[in-house]
C-alpha cells in the first residue's frame, strides 16, 4: 500500500472567517468548494501541489449552520467539528490547521492494517458532492466519535472515485513544502504510517503538533495545529 498527503484540513467557525483567513495569512482567495450533506458542513478549496505532495490541496471546512446532517449520528461529524473545545479555540483563536487527509488504492485495506495495530480509524462511509465539472464520489473513515486520534497527526483516511478535486483546480501560488507530525511517543505513529505506506510526512519526537510549511504569496508560512 502507498498513501499520500491528499489535503490539508483547516477548520473555522464560519466559512466567511476561513475565507477572510486565507486572504489575510496565506495572500490568497480560495477557490470554491461545496455542501456535505451527510455532515452538514460545508468548504473552500485551493491547491497546494509541488512537486513531493503532487495532488495536495488545502481544504478550509465549517459546520453549515443552515443545512441539515443527514448522517445518523448527526452530533458527531468529521474532524471533531462538534468537540466543544476544538470550537471555542476556533471562536477564540481563528481559523487553524487541525488535521490531514491520506488517500490509496484501497481505504478499505489501509482501514484494515490499522485494525492489526489496534487503531479503530472509523467506518468507511459513502460521500458524495456536486461540483460544476460533475458529481465527486469518495469513500473516507468516519469513526462514530467524529474523532481524529493521535491530536490530528493519524491521518483520515480517502479513498476517490473517478475524479479526484484536484484535477480542476487552478494553480494558486501556495505551495505545500513540507508536513511534519509530532507526539510525545512516536512508536505507534511510525507503525501507523508504515502499515499504510505514508512517506511523505516527516515524525518528531515533541508536543502534539502537525506543521505544514506553505511557500505563499506572502512568503513562507508555517501552519501549526499546536495539539489541539
Amino acid at each position: 500500500m502507498t498513501a499520500q498527503v491528499d489535503h490539508l484540513v483547516v477548520a473555522a467557525s464560519t466559512l466567511g472567517e476561513g475565507v477572510a483567513w486565507c486572504e489575510s495569512t496565506l495572500g490568497m482567495t480560495p477557490g470554491p468548494g461545496g455542501e456535505h450533506p451527510l455532515m452538514g458542513t460545508h468548504n473552500r478549496l485551493f491547491s497546494i501541489a509541488s512537486p513531493n505532495y503532487p495532488a495536495a490541496y488545502l481544504e478550509i471546512i465549517a459546520i453549515d449552520s443552515g443545512a441539515a446532517c443527514t448522517r445518523n449520528i448527526c452530533a458527531t461529524r468529521w474532524f471533531d467539528l462538534d468537540n466543544e473545545a476544538l470550537q471555542l479555540q476556533l471562536k477564540q483563536h481563528g481559523p487553524q490547521l487541525i488535521h490531514f487527509v491520506a488517500s490509496m488504492p484501497s481505504a478499505r485495506a489501509s482501514t484494515n492494517a490499522l485494525s492489526e495495530l489496534g487503531i479503530d480509524r472509523g467506518e468507511l462511509l459513502e460521500a458524495t458532492r456536486m461540483t460544476a465539472n460533475g458529481l465527486l464520489s469518495w469513500q473516507i473513515t468516519v469513526r462514530k466519535d467524529g474523532q481524529r486520534l493521535m491530536h490530528g497527526v493519524l491521518p483520515t483516511l480517502i479513498e476517490w472515485g473517478d475524479v479526484h478535486p484536484s484535477n480542476n483546480m487552478a494553480v494558486s501560488g501556495v505551495t505545500l513544502q513540507s508536513l511534519t507530525a509530532s507526539l510525545p511517543q512516536t512508536d505507534q505513529l511510525h507503525a501507523a504510517y508504515a502499515a499504510i505506506g505514508l512517506h511523505s510526512v516527516a515524525i518528531a519526537q515533541g508536543q502534539p503538533n502537525l506543521l505544514a510549511t506553505l511557500q505563499t504569496p506572502r512568503g513562507v508560512v508555517t501552519l501549526r495545529s499546536k495539539g489541539i
